[in-house]
């Protein structure tokens, strides 16, 4: 199986403003040389935003339609949340979307009470795991970092990612939440988070990270960046046969 080439993009999100965070992207895209996966915070073209009927779109809007065209032109699947709406709901809705144009959804599941979330949006019910290259991946987004019974590997997914907007506050449970569930699901865990102020004056400090199932990885700053990482299935695979923590792993069903 090969390996996989994973980029992470770790912006300073323009407050409400979709269409100027698309074009900012653009030119970041423009320096990815090669990569499999491009992975995007959470509402990547607004900011943590409690303004859907403001900020919506529908599933085939601007920014959706966006990532398809990227995703073809880097030949790589391309990831990120934005502002859904759906059959007269809104939702904070991850795409993963295919270099052929087809794509995944996963709808937030844990909304953000005290930040009012769950006054705007609709949370999601069902975990999503994409397989690609050979891979599987489960997508989630911020909040259910917290949440490690959803978060639980039964899929025997390889590769975890969080899109976050994940405030300064807290930085420190980014950190150490992120190398647990990299340690307890036996899996590549990925945490893509933004940097800067937000419109309501929260700051964000970044650290988007790689962490290998050993716990082990790096957390890239408190700076804009655009960071490729690389992979190793055979690594991971190796690493469960010898320490095979997930076979005594217990079974359970989320109501």
């Amino acid at each position: 199986m090969e390996n996989l080439k994973i980029t992470v993009i770790q912006p300073d999100i323009i407050w409400e403003d979709p269409q100027t965070n698309l074009k900012k992207y653009s030119g970041w895209f423009d320096k990815i040389n090669e990569t499999d996966v491009i992975i995007l915070p959470e509402m990547f073209t607004t900011g943590f935003s409690m303004q859907p009927k403001k900020l919506k779109e529908p599933m085939d809007g601007p920014s959706a339609r966006w990532m398809q065209q990227v995703a073809a032109d880097k030949n790589a699947a391309v990831v990120g949340s934005l502002i859904i709406e759906d059959d007269r709901k809104f939702y904070n809705r991850a795409f993963w979307v295919f270099p052929d144009g087809k794509f995944e959804t996963y709808d937030k599941r844990h909304l953000y009470s005290m930040g009012q979330e769950h006054l705007h949006y609709t949370p999601g019910k069902d975990k999503l795991i994409v397989e690609y290259k050979g891979w599987k991946f489960c997508p989630q987004i911020c909040y259910d970092l917290r949440f490690p019974v959803f978060t639980r590997n039964l899929e025997d997914y390889d590769v975890v990612f969080f899109m976050a907007n994940w405030p300064s506050p807290r930085h420190h449970v980014w950190k150490n939440l992120l190398i647990s569930r990299a340690i307890e699901n036996q899996a590549y865990c990925f945490g893509v988070n933004r940097v800067g102020t937000d419109g309501t004056g929260l700051k964000y400090l970044g650290d988007s990270s790689c962490i290998s199932p050993k716990g082990i990885g790096e957390f890239i700053g408190e700076n804009e960046a655009l960071k490729t990482f690389e992979i190793s299935y055979s690594e991971l695979h190796n690493f469960r046969q010898k320490f095979p923590l997930l076979s005594d792993r217990d079974n359970f069903e989320i109501l």
